[in-house]
C-alpha cells in the first residue's frame, strides 16, 4: 500500500472545517476547498463530492446561507456565509473536537 502524504478528513470534522473557514468571510465552494487546502499546507484536499454535500447539509440547519454572485473571474458562483446560529454551532463543534483530541491523546499516552 502506497504512503499518502495527504490527510483524509475524519468523518464528522468536515462541517467544523467549513464553519471555521466561513468565519473568515463569505466564500464560494471552490474557494472554500482551496482555503482549507492552503491553511492545511496542502495536507487536506477536499473533493467536490464531499464538500458540496456538506454545504447542502449545513444550509437547512440554518448554520450557513448562500446567494448567487459574480466571482473574481466574473463567473456566476454561489457564495456561502456563516450565520449567527452557525457561529454558535462552530463553538459546539470546537468543544466536541477538543474533547476528542484530549481523549485520543489520553489513549495514546504510554502506560
Amino acid at each position: 500500500m502506497a504512503y499518502h502524504s495527504q490527510l483524509e478528513v475524519l468523518q464528522g470534522t468536515l462541517d467544523m472545517l467549513v464553519l471555521q473557514t466561513l468565519q473568515w468571510g463569505p466564500q464560494h465552494g471552490h474557494g472554500l476547498g482551496q482555503m482549507i487546502r492552503r491553511k492545511s499546507a496542502d495536507l487536506m484536499q477536499l473533493e467536490h463530492g464531499s464538500l458540496y454535500p456538506a454545504l447542502h447539509r449545513l444550509q437547512p440547519q440554518g448554520w450557513i446561507t448562500s446567494e448567487w454572485k459574480a466571482s473574481e473571474t466574473n463567473r456566476r458562483a454561489r457564495y456561502y456565509r456563516l450565520t449567527a446560529t452557525g457561529k454558535k454551532q462552530l463553538l459546539v463543534e470546537r468543544s466536541k473536537w477538543d474533547l476528542l483530541v484530549r481523549t485520543i491523546r489520553r489513549i495514546m499516552r504510554p502506560a
